[in-house]
C-alpha cells in the first residue's frame, strides 16, 4: 500500500523569494522557481502548494494561482511566534534563494542577521532547508563566516549559480558539499515574439539602471565604477538613436514608484524624451518583461536579470557588470561578452559594445550554445528537487 504521506500535496516554502518586488529580477527567480517545481511535480504526479516567504511590498503579486499563498512578512515578524515561524510550520520543506545574492555580509550585519535568523528558524522547526542556486559569500567578518557555515552544514543541500561562490567558500574554509548549478531564471516562462516582416528597423534594447544613474544608494559611486555610467549610457543612446534604420528601446527592469534612487523607469523615460527613443512599458511581471525583450535584435543592460531574460530568449546580449555576479554567471557558461564597468573606461566599454553589436549574429549563436550549458548546469538541481518531490512526506498526511 502506498504511504499517503508520500502522495498527499506538499507545501513548499519559498524563502527570500518575492512575487511583489519592484525588482523584476527577484521576481524572475520566484516565477521561474515555481515553474520548475510545478513541472517536476507534474512529472512525479505529486500535487504541490507554494508559500512565498519574503518581504511585504505593496505591488500586486505577479505569481498567482489557487496553490500559491503569499505569506509575506515584516522584519519584526521574523522574531514573533505568530509571524514567520507560524508560516514555516505549515511547510513540508523550504527552498531559500537568498534574493539571488544576499547570502553574504557585504550588505551589512543587520541585513545578514535577518536572513540568518529566518534560516535558523526553518532549521529549528525541523524543516529541510535547501539553498537554491544563488551567489554565496563572501563573509567578511569572522563571526558571520562561522554562523553562515554552521547553517550551511545543517542544510539539506547547497547550490550556487557560479563557480566563484564555490571558490570563495573553499578559500574561506568551508569544506562541506556544494553543488554548482546556474540561475533558475533561465527557466522563466515567456511568450515568444511573432515573426516580423523583413525590412523593418533593427531593434536595439538598452536596460538603464536607475541605481547606477544615481551613483548607488549613497549617490557617491558606491559600487566603485571606473566608468562614468550616466555619460556612457548617454553616449550609447545618442549612437543608436542617431543611426538611420535603428529603433532604440529603453527597458526598465526595476520599476519603483516608492524609491526614485532604484527606479529604472524614471531614468529610461528621461532619456527617451530627450533623445527620441522608444520607452518600454511599466511591466507588471518578469515574464512580461522577458516577452518584450525577446522581440529585440540586440540587448545590453546593467540589471543582470534583464540580461538573463535576453540571453535565455536567444537575443544577443552584452551584460554591463557592476559586481562579480555577472561574470560569475555568464563566464561559467562560456559566454564571454560581459563588459566590466568597475575596471573599464567609457571608451573601452563603448568600443566593445559597438563591436559586439556589429557581430551580433555570432553573439546570438554563442548565447544559444551557452544557454544549453546553463540548462545542463541546472539539471542537477532539478534532479535533486524531483527526488525530494517523490520522497518527502507531507506533514499534513502524517
Amino acid at each position: 500500500m502506498t504511504d499517503p504521506a508520500l502522495t498527499a500535496p506538499l507545501t513548499i516554502g519559498l524563502l527570500w523569494h518575492s512575487a511583489t518586488s519592484d525588482n523584476l529580477g527577484v521576481g524572475a527567480l520566484t516565477a521561474a522557481q515555481v515553474a520548475i517545481v510545478e513541472r517536476l511535480a507534474g512529472e512525479a504526479g505529486r500535487p504541490v502548494r507554494f508559500k512565498i516567504l519574503g518581504w511585504r511590498d505593496p505591488r500586486a503579486p505577479y505569481v498567482q494561482g489557487d496553490n500559491v499563498e503569499h505569506a509575506n512578512f515584516r522584519t519584526r515578524e521574523i522574531y514573533q511566534p505568530g509571524g514567520f515561524a507560524a508560516s514555516v510550520r505549515g511547510c513540508d520543506l523550504v527552498l531559500d534563494i537568498g534574493a539571488g545574492d544576499s547570502f553574504s555580509d557585504i550588505y551589512g550585519s543587520k541585513r545578514f542577521l535577518k536572513y540568518m535568523s529566518a534560516k535558523s528558524i526553518v532549521l529549528a522547526m525541523g524543516r529541510p532547508l535547501i539553498l537554491s542556486p544563488q551567489t554565496i559569500g563572501p563573509f567578511s567578518a569572522g563571526w558571520a563566516r562561522r554562523v553562515a557555515f554552521a547553517t550551511m552544514r545543517r542544510s539539506a543541500a547547497i547550490f550556487t549559480r557560479d563557480q566563484k561562490s564555490i571558490d570563495i567558500l573553499r578559500d574561506q574554509g568551508f569544506d562541506g558539499p556544494v553543488e554548482l548549478a546556474s540561475d533558475v531564471a533561465l527557466r522563466l516562462p515567456y511568450t515568444p515574439p511573432e515573426p516580423r516582416a523583413p525590412g523593418g528597423p533593427v531593434r536595439v534594447g538598452l536596460n538603464v539602471s536607475g541605481l547606477l544613474m544615481s551613483g548607488g544608494y549613497t549617490q557617491d559611486n558606491m559600487f566603485g565604477l571606473k566608468a562614468d555610467y550616466p555619460a556612457l549610457v548617454t553616449r550609447l543612446v545618442e549612437h543608436f538613436t542617431g543611426r538611420e534604420g535603428f529603433e532604440l528601446h529603453l527597458v526598465a527592469h526595476v520599476i519603483s514608484d516608492r524609491m526614485p534612487v532604484e527606479d529604472d523607469y524614471r531614468a529610461c523615460a528621461k532619456l527617451a524624451e530627450a533623445h527620441g527613443a522608444v520607452l518600454a512599458p511599466k511591466f507588471d511581471s518578469p515574464s512580461a518583461a522577458k516577452s518584450y525583450i525577446a522581440g529585440l535584435d540586440f540587448f545590453a543592460g546593467a540589471r543582470m536579470h534583464a540580461c538573463i531574460a535576453a540571453f535565455s530568449a536567444g537575443v544577443p546580449v552584452v551584460p554591463m557588470a557592476y559586481s562579480r555576479k555577472f561574470e560569475g554567471l555568464f563566464g561559467a557558461l562560456g559566454y564571454s561578452h560581459t563588459v566590466d564597468c568597475r575596471s573599464s573606461s567609457n571608451e573601452d566599454i563603448e568600443a566593445k559594445m559597438l563591436a559586439a553589436f556589429e557581430d551580433r549574429d555570432r553573439l546570438k549563436a554563442e548565447a544559444e550554445v551557452a544557454f544549453q550549458r546553463g540548462l545542463e548546469a541546472l539539471s542537477g538541481y532539478e534532479a535533486f528537487l524531483a527526488e525530494k518531490l517523490t520522497m518527502q512526506p507531507a506533514r499534513q498526511a502524517a
